[in-house]
């Protein structure tokens, strides 16, 4: 301000010049450009870096680890005519169904260092699905914020990494399994049980999806996941393996993963299934109820968390109590036929699919990355929500999960926080948004 003839002088509004004016319009209309471009880039800005974690190693360094050798050797066995299983503590150096070291030939088949890029390249195209069709799965019939469908990545990213930085196919599989419920909603249910098939004898857990197409009587998936399961595990691999050679190797994977466990072991890993990595309801259900040692597979001080002292029979009741539980309060939240709409529907499905990680018998951190779908519907409700209590209920269950993920970081010690199942409770809190969604959208109907 300035005084003039002894008075303060009010400064006024200064008018634009046309060249301010002129940039004011250019950056009126690069934002709507930006918005539109902004997911894309960041997709391939972040695709670029988890591929370097990989590819870097294997091409300029002392070459990659973690599973990607296993991947290569499971590979080069079948080239070479070997045994998937063998004898003694090495018999199950490879956890999957005799199907699933089909893929891995092939990828073998040019060396180690193509199957590693090649692998990255599954998991970029396989995250891309996800993103298309959790956004189409969501159902979400009002525009939104340009942020919207990349935030649920972002906070699925630690996961994401685990896929680059491991080699599991996880994030693979939860793109065959939304590729399927699209297709299911297309009404192709043949097509969508092939897929939810073939995800299952790549790795079993996805079969647990099955009971929910019994109960919504989607009787053409059932068929299609029952007959093709039966192709993908005896049928498929018979040309390149022998018929009776397969058989034999599925009897045998079927007898040491699924039917051997004890107190000790469970899924042919030794102490390591009972740790504080596994957080699938089995585990987590056995840690609270009788003493394991969460530290086992590290040989670090012993870490127990159990509340009660039960025996492993007794254990075993309990979790299977528990998880019938769990099961009889989906069906009774699920709307009937008449009520659902296609939000309810969203949140339905994103249930089922955190439902299907849980109830995994293993389920290590990276098996989370299956929320990417759960959080789509639940930013997209949160973004768009009209009503205050929906807006920040729906931002605040968020915030509880992410906090409760984020207790379970490996390097917090002790690690009480994923000794009790910091994974297992957030996804329990993801439900429980999702359950009062479903519940919303089918009484609006």
């Amino acid at each position: 301000m300035s005084t003039r003839n002894g008075c303060l002088e009010t400064p006024t509004a200064t008018k634009s010049s046309p060249s301010q004016r002129s940039l004011t319009r250019s950056m009126q209309a690069a934002w709507p450009a930006f918005t539109r471009r902004a997911p894309l880039a960041l997709f391939t800005l972040a695709s670029v870096v988890l591929a370097a974690f990989p590819i870097i190693p294997q091409l300029f360094g002392p070459g990659k680890g973690k599973d990607y050798p296993l991947w290569f050797d499971v590979g080069q066995w079948v080239l070479h005519g070997r045994d998937l299983y063998g004898e003694g503590e090495a018999a199950f150096r490879f956890l999957y169904p005799p199907f699933a070291a089909l893929p891995l030939a092939a990828l073998s088949y040019f060396g180690r260092a193509p199957m590693i890029i090649l692998l990255t390249l599954v998991n970029i195209a396989s995250w891309w699905v996800v993103i298309g069709a959790s956004d189409r799965l969501a159902a979400q019939t009002r525009p939104l914020p340009w942020w919207a469908p990349a935030l649920p990545s972002i906070l699925c990213i630690f996961f994401i990494y685990g896929m680059f930085l491991l080699g599991q196919p996880n994030l693979l599989l939860l793109a065959m399994m939304l590729a399927g419920l699209c297709l299911l909603q297309a009404g192709r249910s043949w097509s969508a049980g092939a897929l939810f098939a073939a995800a299952a004898a790549i790795k079993a857990f996805p079969f647990t999806i099955l009971p929910y197409l019994v109960w919504r009587r989607y009787w053409r998936a059932t068929a299609s996941m029952v007959i093709f399961v039966a192709v993908f595990l005896v049928l498929a691999p018979a040309p390149f393996r022998g018929f009776q050679r397969n058989l034999d190797e599925l009897q045998t994977w079927f007898r040491g993963m699924l039917l051997s466990h004890d107190e000790n072991a469970f899924s042919q890993r030794s102490g390591r299934n009972w740790g504080w990595k596994n957080q699938s309801l089995y585990a987590v259900t056995h840690r609270l109820v009788r003493p394991v040692d969460a530290e086992a597979e590290a040989g670090e001080r012993p870490l127990y968390v159990n509340i009660v002292t039960l025996d492993y029979e007794t254990a075993d009741r309990v979790f299977f109590s528990a998880a019938t539980l769990i099961g009889l309060a989906f069906i009774l939240a699920m709307p009937p036929r008449r009520r659902r709409t296609p939000q309810s529907d969203a949140a339905e499905l994103a249930i089922l699919l955190c439902l299907v990680v849980i109830s995994s018998p293993v389920a290590y951190s990276y098996f989370f990355v299956w929320l990417l779908f759960p959080l789509t519907v639940l930013v997209y409700r949160a973004a768009v929500a009209q009503e205050r209590l929906m807006r920040w209920g729906t931002w605040g269950l968020i915030a509880v999960a992410m906090v409760l993920f984020a207790i379970g970081i490996p390097d917090i010690h002790p690690r009480y926080g994923a000794a009790v199942g910091n994974s297992l409770w957030a996804t329990a809190v993801l439900i429980a948004g999702l359950a009062w969604h479903m519940r919303l959208a089918a009484a609006r109907s």
